[in-house]
């Protein structure tokens, strides 16, 4: 994508990512449940969507997120699906599903590294990154692993440890503040540090978006959550201005 059409890293980027993973945890289980398209049926209408996005985004002149952050909803409600695809219904069972995906996006990493992939942007006067890594179609393939590796984990504490969607949300919350913590002040958000927080935060974002719906937590059902949760993200991409993303849209 174009740089003028993408966030900043800082905390704005971070509470609109965790909102977005609480509205593709929402959105994932409201086409597989309430549109009845399961965990397969919907994957190929999102690849094409998804691909839409990209061919309006390369054509477009005007400076917006807007197709940055409609491309992380869609891939994240996929990566949704494929979580429970590969955990429920093909039973690879929690462990074996997220060793998997750690291992793919250790492989991506790899592969830009080879590839010599150079981040878009520069870092600031601190060493601190403050623009994405360059979102080519490794940043997309290595964002729906992330997408999925967070839901497999997220429903793993929520199903599997006493935790349950309360506890484990608040659990999880914690973990994201920690690793978010270290990678900016210590990683610097290189894009190692950066993928991690992303894990983190998508974690977090599948017990907090089950918790709303969920008749285990506040039992909202998926048609208000799912609307919260979108409400909430786009309030967050309209009303909180990100400066530094102006200025470099201005430049």
């Amino acid at each position: 994508m174009k740089l003028n059409h993408l966030p900043t890293i800082d905390a704005r980027y971070w509470i609109a990512i965790l909102a977005a993973s609480m509205c593709g945890a929402n959105t994932g289980d409201f086409a597989s449940r309430i549109l009845g398209l399961g965990h397969t049926r919907g994957l190929l209408p999102l690849a094409l969507i998804f691909l839409a996005i990209n061919w309006a985004e390369r054509r477009s002149n005007v400076a917006t997120e807007a197709y940055y952050w409609f491309a992380i909803i869609v891939l994240r409600t996929g990566a949704t699906n494929l979580a429970d695809l590969g955990t429920h219904d093909l039973k690879l069972g929690y462990f074996l599903c997220m060793g998997l995906l750690v291992a793919l996006m250790v492989v991506m990493l790899l592969i830009d590294q080879v590839r010599g992939v150079a981040p878009s942007g520069v870092a600031g006067p601190d060493g601190r990154w403050h623009t994405l890594p360059a979102t080519d179609a490794s940043y997309w393939i290595t964002m729906l692993a992330a997408g999925t590796l967070g839901t497999a984990a997220g429903d793993w504490v929520a199903e599997e440890t006493p935790l349950g969607l309360g506890y484990g949300s608040l659990l999880l919350i914690a973990i994201l503040f920690a690793v978010w913590f270290v990678s900016n002040q210590y990683g610097k958000m290189a894009k190692p540090w950066y993928w991690l927080t992303i894990v983190a935060a998508r974690t977090a974002g599948t017990t907090l978006g089950d918790l709303l719906a969920s008749r285990r937590g506040l039992g909202l059902g998926l048609w208000v959550s799912t609307i919260c949760t979108s409400l909430l993200l786009a309030a967050i991409v309209i009303l909180w201005r990100d400066r530094r993303a102006a200025s470099l849209r201005e430049t």
